[in-house]
């Protein structure tokens, strides 16, 4: 009986999770700090990474966090900080031959129908590997505007030159590429090493105002996420900003509302009041790293989705995956299968959480455990929409105009015109065509029906020898993923 129990159990989880939703944030991580770059030339670099993109865009990954700043650096062209030592392998100097990877990224991902947004660490300004500072770093204008912390090097959130330059970074990028949004991490004030406190006295006792020290620190991570989030809306409208936090928000040791696990928290050691950003609008998406296994004596990973979906607020949750430790441990439901199937029926079954986030893109194409595999057959087998984030935009554009069948020398081809705009907001940038067979319900909810989601104004159809009748419907959809009524054409291929 327990096992009919346990079959009935797994049966229904995959059950849940097989109906793919239309519209799922499915993103990685692809970061450049431990390494992976470092030194191996253009093309060696462009190979790995149309490999990597290649292989995510099978696995139904839609959107790209590409890490661009490390340590007060660039792996882009700056006016502001040096080229990165994870590019060059020597900080300050320029790529050879040169090129410009984060551009390079951007026209990659939107091509495979990817977003791509730029993430970059805030605070950090010299890892404990880096050994000398290019001459146009930001540390050497003015060391006084930075604090050493075990090896590090952090720009001091307790210095508001600080916060305006690192929004001046970001607006930098903002406004010379074409990124989807800006994304930061986890680093806020430094992660705690035991015995070792934060040198911050100097800016403590010229603006602290006699508060409470912790809550000066929150203070400055609040006001510099305030200022980030209003920063970007200026330079972009349509722009996303979000944050990758650490998992654990508060215990309940600390506070009763906290979640009940055991391990460093957001709050208190990290001084990062994540659900003051959701509840006052400063981040579009916030994507916990929820990297434990379920189980997990300190921090059960059912326990802190759970906690995450009670409270999300206003702002979607992407839950954050680590892919090798879910593949690495069994599924207390059924031990011959590893945690993948529970974490996805967990995470589609919650509310406010709209996808996940895989930590980290090399780990999906390496396909521990058959993660990409299952994936791409199973839980990203229909293609999948952004969620619509109406806070920023909630107005769709014009559907397309002028939908017809053109016959060429290699077969037919479905073209539209795309409809008229009134603001940047208004315009479409990619299509969504679904196809129906004669006499099927025109149902756009349903993700089976989609044939395709381009940048083109066309697509080729195949001719099956006039056999088959279809109906053919073409979608806008604007900058935010808005989208328009459906133009439809009937056609017999």
């Amino acid at each position: 009986m327990r096992n009919k129990i346990l079959f009935l159990l797994l049966f229904l989880s995959v059950a849940v999770v097989a109906q793919n939703p239309k519209r799922e944030f499915r993103g990685a991580w692809i970061q450049c700090i431990n390494g992976q770059f470092q030194g191996v030339g253009r093309d060696r670099m462009q190979q790995t990474l149309s490999y990597q993109l290649d292989e995510l865009q099978k696995d139904g990954i839609n959107a790209i966090f590409f890490q661009v700043r490390a340590e007060g650096d660039a792996l882009y062209a700056s006016q502001l900080e040096p080229w990165s030592r994870y590019l060059t392998g020597q900080q300050g100097l320029p790529p050879n031959p040169y090129w410009d990877p984060l551009q390079w990224m951007i026209e990659q991902c939107h091509a495979r129908g990817m977003e791509l947004h730029a993430w970059i660490n805030p605070y950090r300004a010299k890892t404990k590997g880096t050994t000398a500072l290019a001459t146009n770093h930001p540390y050497l204008r003015d060391p006084s505007l930075f604090i050493d912390y075990d090896g590090l090097i952090l720009f001091d959130p307790g210095r508001p030159e600080n916060r305006v330059w690192i929004c001046q970074v970001a607006c930098d990028i903002a406004s010379r590429y074409d990124v989807d949004g800006i994304h930061i991490d986890d680093y806020f004030y430094p992660y705690p090493v035991a015995g070792v406190p934060i040198p911050d006295d100097a800016s403590y006792f010229q603006y602290g105002q006699g508060m409470d020290r912790g809550d000066w620190r929150r203070q400055n991570v609040n006001q510099f996420i305030k200022q980030m989030h209003e920063s970007l809306r200026q330079v972009k409208p349509w722009l996303k900003f979000g944050v990758s936090p650490f998992g654990i928000y508060r215990n309940q040791s600390s506070d009763p509302s906290g979640s009940a696990t055991n391990g460093l928290q957001n709050y208190d050691d990290l001084y990062a009041d994540v659900l003051e950003w959701v509840r006052q609008g400063w981040v579009d998406y916030n994507i916990p790293q929820l990297y434990w296994e379920i189980g997990n004596k300190a921090a059960d990973y059912e326990t802190m989705i759970r906690w995450w979906s009670a409270n999300a607020s206003d702002r979607p949750i992407f839950v954050g995956q680590d892919v090798n430790r879910t593949v690495k441990y069994a599924d207390p439901l059924n031990p011959q299968v590893h945690q993948m199937y529970h974490k996805y029926q967990l995470q589609r079954s919650l509310p406010g959480i709209f996808g996940s986030c895989q930590w980290y893109a090399a780990a999906v194409v390496e396909n521990p455990g058959n993660y990409a595999t299952v994936l791409r057959q199973q839980f990203h087998s229909t293609p999948a929409l952004q969620p619509i984030m109406p806070w920023i935009d909630y107005k769709a554009p014009g559907k397309p105009r002028k939908t017809t069948i053109i016959w060429t020398e290699d077969g037919p081809v479905l073209c539209w015109t795309a409809p008229k705009a009134k603001t940047e907001m208004d315009v479409a940038t990619r299509y969504v065509v679904y196809r129906f067979m004669k006499g099927e319900r025109i149902d756009l909810e349903d993700p089976t029906h989609i044939l395709a989601i381009t940048s083109e104004n066309m697509l080729p159809l195949q001719y099956q020898g006039g056999c088959n009748s279809y109906t053919f419907v073409v979608t806008a959809l604007d900058r935010l993923q808005n989208e328009s009524k459906g133009a439809k054409k009937n056609v017999r291929l």
